[in-house]
């Protein structure tokens, strides 16, 4: 709906642009061929912005494959109104918003199943490790969609692809609700998260559609911090669920396709398309449409591009090559992986560390999960101050011309106030490493984003059925402290990034911008 609007409002824009277009004089120009001589000697756009605002023309040249003239549709100057970037700041962030929810949607329904386990599990007739598959299979379809979901996005744009998973994503809740057998569970877990993958994978590039590199300071920490309540909000959501005698295990998906429903109902009628190409080439079928002129064309409908096929394994291949050539994916991969292993290793880890030890009920040790949620939000505050020590960063070095740089007897409380600065600790440091990439990856920063989503889901997923014996054989002492010992090695990261960062940018074959 969002949508319809946004092409009305670019055929009114066109229109106007047609009222102070001269068409005729337009074709005599390029018909004239009247050209400077470095035009004539091979340059292909020549601008024409008293005839048309926004219109480039690319002059006909056999020898490169143009047989006729090309009228290329672009925006009217840096401060056209259509373009995202423009937008009023209360459009840009109602988008955001959009973006938080569906974000919070998938992320929720990954750990969901975790706090009715005991139960999906008995009627599975299942082990509880093996139930617990149902939680790593949503994790294994992550990683897989996170390697395609780009692609689709910028080939068909964001919306319609939100839009289209965002309904397969449901679709699949209620099959696994309805599912027969543990089998069938499984399946349909697999394909909820595979579908369920898109927010994540490509909420990036609609913040970088919305926002400047500056801005994106402040708006991508607000959606990592937000969305990524999620994960600890699925217990909670579904905390009373598995030992209530009124509702029983299934309705965690039922209440689950109910919430997403709301939310893809909001951004049907809300969401506007962001993706500056896909925007363009609406503007260039207005142009078609209204003059019958077929020589209107965005850019990317001008150039050749590969395949759908071809873009879709270049996407799959690329992540896996940056294993071996780019060495700051390889650590920060390797930090979040271990941040994700200590987070759904909680999942079933929590019954262990608070009925087992401390006699508490299912519903209350699946409520506690509020702690690490205010973790998570108490790092909100610190988004100004990251913020203007980025804005005073980036006007330095604008003025200089360079880039940017990127055991005994222990109180209940004490895991509860644990569990708050761990989820304070998981945000910040998946915020700060995702901006990191961004800054420095640029235009191959999707690649190497799907690489570290794979990753991380993907032992994450295998992580959820080995936490169950290893609380089992080992107990939650030592379990924690073998996962404190592993992330303890991991923590000199950032820290020698920070001192030789740039040294080890250099070893990098595909870092954009140069220090």
């Amino acid at each position: 709906m969002q949508s319809i609007r946004q092409y009305q409002k670019i055929q009114w824009q066109v229109r106007e642009t047609l009222r102070h277009t001269d068409l005729a004089k337009l074709e005599q120009w390029v018909d004239a061929g009247s050209a400077s001589e470095e035009e004539s000697n091979g340059k292909l756009n020549a601008s024409v912005p008293s005839l048309a605002p926004g219109i480039q023309v690319r002059r006909a040249n056999p020898k490169s494959g143009h047989d006729h003239s090309t009228f290329i549709v672009g925006w009217e100057g840096d401060k056209d109104p259509m373009k995202p970037q423009n937008w009023s700041l209360t459009r840009r962030w109602m988008a955001t918003v959009m973006l938080c929810l569906i974000s919070i949607i998938v992320s929720a329904a990954s750990s969901i199943d975790a706090a009715v386990t005991p139960q999906s599990s008995k009627a599975f007739h299942v082990g509880e490790a093996a139930g617990s598959l149902t939680t790593g299979c949503y994790l294994f379809g992550f990683a897989a969609g996170s390697l395609v979901a780009g692609s689709f996005s910028e080939t068909f744009g964001r919306n319609i692809v939100y839009m289209a998973t965002g309904a397969l994503f449901m679709i699949f809740i209620m099959a696994k609700a309805l599912a027969p057998n543990f089998g069938a569970a499984l399946a349909f877990r697999f394909l909820t998260g595979l579908f369920g993958s898109t927010p994540l994978t490509c909420a990036g590039g609609s913040i970088a559609d919305l926002w400047n590199p500056l801005e994106a300071t402040f708006s991508l920490p607000f959606l990592t911090m937000v969305s990524y309540v999620g994960p600890m909000l699925g217990p909670v959501i579904s905390a009373y669920m598995g030992e209530s005698s009124v509702i029983n295990w299934r309705w965690a998906d039922w209440i689950m396709l109910i919430f997403a429903g709301l939310v893809m109902t909001l951004v049907f009628f809300f969401q506007p398309e962001t993706y500056e190409p896909t925007l363009l080439g609406w503007k260039a079928a207005a142009f078609r449409k209204i003059t019958g002129d077929n020589r209107f064309k965005s850019e990317p409908e001008a150039t050749e591009h590969p395949s759908l096929w071809r873009r879709l394994r270049t996407s799959i291949y690329r992540p896996f090559l940056f294993t071996y050539t780019e060495p700051i994916i390889m650590l920060f991969t390797l930090y979040l992986i271990i941040i994700y292993i200590v987070l759904f290793t909680f999942m079933n880890g929590y019954p262990f560390i608070f009925q087992n030890v401390y006699g508490i009920s299912e519903g209350l040790t699946n409520t506690l999960w509020v702690a690490q949620i205010i973790g998570d939000l108490a790092a909100l505050p610190t988004i100004p101050l990251v913020y203007s020590w980025t804005k005073k960063e980036f006007q330095r070095c604008t003025a200089e011309g360079k880039p940017l740089k990127p055991e005994p007897h222990i109180s209940i409380w004490s895991p509860i106030i644990g569990s708050v600065f761990f989820g304070y600790g998981l945000i910040t440091v998946f915020t700060s490493t995702y901006l990191y990439i961004i800054f420095v990856y640029q235009i191959y920063a999707a690649s190497a984003l799907s690489f570290m989503t794979f990753g991380r889901y993907i032992v994450s997923g295998a992580m959820t059925v080995v936490a169950i014996p290893m609380y089992h054989n080992l107990g939650p002492h030592y379990t924690l402290t073998i996962l404190a010992c592993i992330a303890a090695l991991m923590a000199p990261v950032p820290f020698l990034l920070y001192r030789y960062g740039h040294i080890v940018r250099r070893m990098s074959k595909r870092v954009q911008a140069k220090y």
